[in-house]
């Protein structure tokens, strides 16, 4: 797998010209993500912990421009790393706002490990700009900021379902509690 590292992030998200504010959204939902991965690895030893941070720092790498353009900055962001080489990089960006497959939280679901793709999902839905914050709140600025639009209804009513699975299927896995989450982010990464 090719992974860009955190400095090859940094460049791109320079190179890509992002807003401040959504590089420290991206930094805070890599941290969130960095943290997720810290308790779940023991469980889910296959969970690539770089690939998973640096598809984390640049999920949001083409949303800045998709305020000129009208792109869906996911499906873009993820085709934009694909063609730079990283495709694994790329699946993860394209499902940032929804998964392709819903979170199993089934009694066997002990047995269905934690993807790569999960885990930035959940991290990106629980950073309301560089705070963490808990996802009922993240979900509600969701709504308002992006629900007045008829074509986005549907889509924000599947991502607040496959969030709160998600919460759910995680968190049978992690020794705390969601509201718990943002006493355990370490430090922030620095911007390079």
């Amino acid at each position: 797998m090719n992974i860009p590292t955190k400095e090859e992030c940094f460049c791109l998200i320079q190179e890509m010209d992002m807003m401040d504010h959504i590089i420290d959204h991206s930094i805070m939902v890599s941290n969130v993500a960095l943290c997720l991965c810290r308790f779940l690895k023991e469980k889910f030893p296959d969970i690539n912990v770089q690939a998973t941070r640096s598809a984390a720092l640049l999920h949001d790498i083409t949303k800045t421009r998709s305020f000129d353009t009208g792109e869906v900055h996911s499906e873009t962001g993820g085709r934009l790393l694909t063609d730079l080489g990283f495709p694994e990089i790329g699946n993860i960006i394209r499902q940032h706002v929804i998964l392709d497959a819903c979170p199993d939280t089934t009694p066997l679901a002990g047995a269905t490990p934690v993807s790569e793709q999960e885990i930035v999902n959940y991290a990106d839905k629980r950073v309301l700009h560089d705070q963490v914050v808990s996802l009922e709140r993240r979900l509600e600025y969701i709504k308002i900021r992006y629900g007045s639009k008829p074509e986005f209804k549907c889509r924000i009513q599947l991502m607040w379902k496959e969030a709160l699975t998600l919460e759910q299927k995680l968190f049978s896995h992690l020794p705390f509690k969601p509201a718990q989450l943002s006493d355990l982010i370490l430090p922030a990464i620095v911007k390079e």
